[in-house]
C-alpha cells in the first residue's frame, strides 16, 4: 500500500489540527444546516431555525440604504464606526447604567458570533476550562474546541415554569481552572432569563475562582411575562471582571446584517480586539451608521421608536399561539419568558402515535417530522454534550422557533396536531 502524502507545512496543518480538535471535543456538523437543507428539500414549514420573515424597522433599512448611497462602502474603523460606537455605549448607560468609554471599552464584531469566538480565543487556550450553560449555543462548543481550552457545563433543568440553573452542579462545575464563564441569557434554546439569585451565584464562583464572565445578551430586549433581563456586568463586583456581548439582528429582525458588539474593561476588549481584527477586521460598513439610527430609535419621537417594545410584545403573542398549538398536538413545554424559542417534550408523540414507527427520540423525530408532518423543528440535544446530565434529560425535547407569522405558526401547529391523532 503506497502511504499518504504527509500534508504540506501551513494552512493544510492547521486546518487538520483545528478538524481534529473539534472531533476530539465532539463537536457536530451545524444542525441549523441539515434541518434547513430538509426543510427546503421537503417544502416543510421550517420552525428549526430562528430567523424572522419579516424585517425590522423601515427607519433603520432606510438609513442603509442612505449610506450607501452616500458612499459607505469601503472598510469602516476596525473598532467599529464612530457613531455606532457612540450610540452602543449610550444605550448601555441607558438601560443598565453601565459607563463604558466607545473609545476603549467598546468594539464592533461581525455578529455577537464572531465577538464571543474573538473573546474564548483572546483569553482562553490549553489547560483552561471555559464553563457554558447546558444546553448550550452550538457554536460554543467548536469555539471553545477550536482554543484548546476544555469544555465544561451546569445544567438548566426544564419545570413547568420554565428553565433553571442547578446552582449546585454550577458550584461543584467551577474549578481552579476556570478561565471563563460563557454565559447567555436570555438564553437559546431554553428561553430562560437568569433569575437575580441565579446571577448572584454565578458572580459569587467567578469572583471566588477569578474567572472572567462573557455574557451572550442578543436577545437582551426580548422577555416576556414581565421578566427583567439583568447584565451580569452590573452586579457588585462583576464589571471589572465581564466582557457583554450583544448584536442587532435579533433586536431589530435584520439577523443578516450581521452587526455584533462586546463592551467591558479596556483591557479584555483590546485582548478581544486583537484576535479580532486577524479575523473579519472589520465589517458591514453601511449597516454600522444604520444599527447607530437603531440603537438611538427610542431617543426619537418617530414611529419606529416604540419598535423594541412592540417587537416583545408581538413576540409574546406568537409565542402563546405556538404553546398552545404544542398543547393541544399534546406536547408537554417548559414555557419561555425570553429569546425566540420554545423547548417541547415529545414523549406523549414518542410513546403514542409513533410508538411502531421506530422513531424514539427527539432527534429521530426531528429528522422525520418534514415528512411526517411537514414541519422543521431541531432536537434539544443538538445543544448538549453527548453523555452528560443535560443530554439524558433532554432525549425527546424539540426546539421550535415563535419568530414567524400567526399564519405560518397556526398551520405548523395544525400539521402537528394532525400527527398526534
Amino acid at each position: 500500500m503506497t502511504p499518504s502524502p504527509a500534508l504540506p507545512r501551513g494552512p493544510w496543518q492547521r486546518a487538520a489540527r483545528a478538524a481534529g480538535l473539534l472531533q476530539a471535543a465532539q463537536v457536530r456538523p451545524t444542525i441549523f444546516a441539515e434541518m434547513t437543507a430538509l426543510a427546503q428539500r421537503t417544502g416543510a414549514v421550517n420552525l428549526g431555525q430562528g430567523f424572522p420573515d419579516t424585517d425590522g424597522p423601515a427607519s433603520i433599512t432606510a438609513a442603509a440604504q442612505e449610506a450607501i448611497a452616500a458612499g459607505a462602502n469601503q472598510y469602516p474603523p476596525g473598532p467599529g464606526h464612530p457613531d455606532l460606537l457612540r450610540a452602543i455605549a449610550d444605550h448601555q448607560q441607558r438601560h443598565y447604567g453601565l459607563h463604558v468609554d466607545p473609545a476603549s471599552e467598546v468594539l464592533v464584531t461581525t455578529g455577537a458570533t464572531e465577538a464571543i469566538a474573538a473573546a474564548v480565543l483572546a483569553l482562553a487556550g490549553p489547560g483552561d476550562e471555559v464553563l457554558t450553560l447546558e444546553p448550550f449555543y452550538d457554536s460554543y462548543a467548536a469555539i471553545i474546541a477550536l482554543a484548546g481550552a476544555t469544555h465544561t457545563t451546569a445544567p438548566l433543568h426544564p419545570t413547568p415554569a420554565g428553565f433553571a440553573l442547578d446552582i449546585e452542579a454550577l458550584r461543584t462545575a467551577v474549578t481552579a481552572r476556570t478561565r471563563l464563564i460563557l454565559l447567555n441569557s436570555p438564553h437559546n434554546p431554553t428561553g430562560a432569563v437568569l433569575e437575580q439569585t441565579e446571577l448572584a451565584a454565578i458572580a459569587a464562583v467567578a469572583k471566588e475562582r477569578g474567572a472572567v464572565v462573557v455574557t451572550d445578551e442578543v436577545y437582551e430586549h426580548l422577555t416576556y411575562d414581565g421578566a427583567t433581563h439583568v447584565p451580569i456586568a452590573t452586579l457588585p463586583g462583576m464589571g471589572e471582571r465581564t466582557l457583554t456581548i450583544s448584536s442587532a439582528g435579533k433586536s431589530f429582525a435584520l439577523t443578516g446584517w450581521k452587526i455584533g458588539w462586546v463592551s467591558g474593561p479596556a483591557e479584555l476588549v483590546t485582548a478581544v480586539r486583537t484576535v479580532k481584527q486577524f479575523l473579519t477586521y472589520t465589517t458591514g460598513a453601511p449597516f454600522q451608521p444604520a444599527i447607530a439610527v437603531g440603537l438611538d430609535l427610542e431617543t426619537t419621537a418617530g414611529p419606529d421608536a416604540t419598535w423594541l417594545t412592540r417587537q416583545a410584545a408581538s413576540l409574546a403573542a406568537r409565542r402563546d399561539l405556538l404553546l398552545d398549538g404544542l398543547h393541544t398536538a399534546g406536547l408537554a413545554t417548559a414555557t419561555p419568558r425570553g429569546a425566540y424559542f420554545v423547548m417541547a417534550n415529545a414523549h406523549s408523540l414518542l410513546t403514542g402515535p409513533l410508538a411502531r414507527t421506530g422513531i424514539s427520540t427527539g432527534a429521530d423525530l426531528c429528522r422525520a417530522l418534514p415528512e411526517l408532518a411537514g414541519v422543521v423543528a431541531v432536537p434539544a440535544t443538538a445543544f448538549t454534550t453527548p453523555g452528560s446530565t443535560a443530554d439524558a434529560g433532554l432525549t425527546n425535547w424539540l426546539r421550535l422557533t415563535f419568530v414567524k407569522s400567526e399564519p405560518v405558526i397556526t398551520e405548523a401547529v395544525a400539521r402537528l396536531t394532525a400527527l398526534s391523532r
